[in-house]
């Protein structure tokens, strides 16, 4: 199909007039449209479906806008103002330009960092690449200096940037593990974490003040011209390898290994990175996992592009890892901030850790490593660990009795980022922190998950445990043993109905009566409920919730007679209704299989008296 501008640029006006919607709001947005977009695979989108008088999805892709979730903007990629696309971002970006001009005087004396992974699409001609090229564009062509990478790069090199330059702030373009047709708009601020409140809203309000493309923002040719672009990799790869070294406290052992890794770094970023990182430690290469060392934004070899759906997606690297004698798979997701780890059992059988697992390794390795290190006047009582409040209570537990400080946060790094940095500012330690989701942070170079450094910290503690003659799953008793044991699981419901998920959560807010929370579920009691949507929580007794008010999202938490604690809550970044629920246990409770069997018992009970999915039309999660 022809393009319908003239020579000027200007949209045919024929088209238009003889398409008209008859709704004048809508026709207002197809004008804006096909006048703004200069992206000639959208625009055509948008033409065809005008040219069909397919008024309903135009009405869907042009009178909605994108919003920030827990993980900045993040849609499909398309045509249309909800979608991930060339006008979309340069809206977003000239949004951006327009609050950090008001919030920073020396904005064009500090910058901003881009980045980006290897997502595409090319019904849409988008990529990240292009995106972040048009993010730098915006910017350049508004006189403000740009750090932009010259490839690919992990998600936690750009929080790692904007503090190791100085910068004001910077964009990751990427939609991590999901789904290929996704891609997102992530925002981090000058302390190097996700921007929270009241920051995304003032962006927001900044974007719709400024939604007509400025006179440069569409030349990304700007990115080769401009005196203003730096390329930043070398110095930054250069210098969070080096950073790395901080939390490496075995490098002589790491050596000597004879321990094999595979790594798989899904399709994605990862794969040199991973490799770095190894090499800064002293090991060995990882093996990688061929068919998906290389970036590929079909993700061709897995039905889905996140390594935390367990061994149905790690196929390929676990029969790697069987074929070279490797006993420790690590997995990278595609843009590398979060990480898989699988482990061969002496019964031939691989267990594939969960998140939760995961960081009470975490926990106990990097606390064990800090009192071996520590000079005799650093205090226990000045350390930290943090987890978003979803996820497992186990460093808690360890707190209690090691002597040291946690918290828990609102769900998602964006809320530990900004709180890890308040507390290095005031002095204390941070050694770890995490979200049930396979996301964690080792350290503090990075105020993000980092799956890099996390897979290199896992070799090293697979390592050091190899010499006790002991495995990651043996440790990881002998932690429950020592901490008491906490079972929790994880799992999610699709759904794509706004409308449902809401009566769900508002029928648990006026449960047999108005403003009443349910006092059972099933045969389970009920001690307290915690209601971060609208900010209730009968455990305080001012019946207020500690944890901020979050009204954007909905979150309520279930605290049971029988020690279990349960959150349903709704997700960020996709059409999904999660629930986390976990059994604590104190160290003289061993029963193992009673606690897990009662842990699904209230699991069962959860779902069918509270979500009722037969009912809601859920989608249980395909396992």
């Amino acid at each position: 199909m022809g393009d319908h501008r003239d020579a000027a640029g200007d949209v045919n006006s024929n088209l238009l007039i003889g398409c008209s919607t008859g709704d004048s709001q809508l026709d207002q947005a197809v004008w804006q449209w096909l006048t703004w977009d200069k992206n000639p695979k959208t625009r055509e989108q948008i033409e065809d479906l005008l040219r069909n008088g397919r008024s309903k999805e135009l009405r869907d892709r042009l009178c909605r806008r994108l919003t920030f979730g827990t993980a900045g903007l993040r849609s499909a990629m398309g045509a249309g103002f909800c979608y991930i696309n060339d006008l979309t971002v340069i809206q977003s970006t000239q949004g951006m330009y327009k609050y950090l001009e008001k919030s920073f005087s020396d904005f064009k004396q500090r910058g901003f960092v881009v980045g980006y992974d290897t997502r595409g699409q090319v019904t849409s001609s988008c990529s990240s690449l292009r995106l972040a090229k048009l993010t730098a564009a915006v910017l350049l062509g508004k006189g403000v200096p740009v750090y932009l990478f010259s490839r690919y790069v992990p998600t936690p090199f750009v929080p790692y940037a904007v503090q190791q330059l100085g910068a004001v702030a910077g964009v990751m373009i990427t939609a991590s593990h999901n789904r290929k047709e996704d891609n997102g708009y992530k925002v981090y601020w000058e302390n190097g974490a996700q921007i929270t409140s009241p920051h995304d809203k003032e962006i927001l309000k900044c974007i719709d003040e400024c939604v007509e493309p400025w006179d440069n923002s569409w030349d990304e040719n700007l990115v080769d011209t401009s005196a203003l672009t730096q390329d930043p990799l070398q110095k930054i790869c250069a210098s969070y390898m080096e950073d790395l070294k901080k939390i490496c406290y075995h490098r002589k052992l790491n050596t000597q290994t004879k321990l094999k890794f595979v790594h798989t770094s899904f399709h994605g970023v990862g794969h040199d990175y991973v490799q770095l990182a190894f090499q800064a430690f002293g090991f060995q290469p990882p093996i990688p996992v061929p068919e998906q060392k290389d970036p590929d934004p079909d993700f061709s070899t897995v039905k889905c592009p996140n390594p935390e759906e367990g061994e149905s997606v790690l196929e390929l690297s676990l029969r790697l890892a069987e074929k070279e004698g490797a006993r420790v798979v690590v997995a990278t997701d595609p843009d590398a901030d979060r990480l898989a780890v699988a482990e061969l059992q002496e019964n031939g059988r691989w267990k594939v850790f969960t998140g939760n697992e995961l960081a009470a390794l975490f926990g106990w390795w990097m606390f064990t490593c800090w009192k071996a290190s520590r000079a005799k006047d650093r205090d226990v009582k000045n350390v930290y660990m943090l987890a978003t409040t979803v996820s497992s209570k186990i460093l808690k537990a360890i707190a209690l009795k090691e002597g040291f400080h946690f918290e828990d946060t609102l769900p998602g790094f964006k809320s530990i980022g900004g709180r890890v940095k308040d507390l290095l500012d005031s002095g204390k330690e941070v050694l770890f922190a995490f979200e049930e989701s396979i996301g964690f942070m080792c350290g503090t170079s990075v105020l993000d998950k980092d799956g890099v450094s996390a897979a290199v910290v896992t070799a090293e503690m697979a390592a050091f445990l190899d010499t006790k003659s002991q495995t990651l799953a043996q440790q990881l008793t002998e932690i429950y043993k020592t901490y008491g044991y906490h079972i929790s699981k994880t799992s999610y419901f699709l759904c794509y109905d706004p409308v449902t998920i809401k009566r769900i959560f508002e029928r648990l807010r006026n449960f047999g009566s108005p403003n009443s929370y349910p006092e059972y579920c099933g045969a389970y009691g009920i001690l307290h409920v915690r209601d971060v949507t609208t900010g209730y929580d009968s455990s305080q007794p001012n019946k207020k919730s500690v944890l901020p008010v979050s009204r954007n999202s909905q979150m309520i938490t279930f605290t049971f007679q029988n020690g279990c604690v349960a959150t349903l809550r709704t997700s960020g970044t996709e059409p999904k209704i999660k629930y986390y629920a976990e059994m604590c246990a104190p160290p003289d409770q061993s029963d193992v299989a009673f606690l897990e069997e009662d842990l699904q018992k209230l699991i069962d009970a959860l779902v069918e008296h509270f979500l009722e999915p037969s009912k809601n039309g859920l989608i249980w999660r395909s396992v």
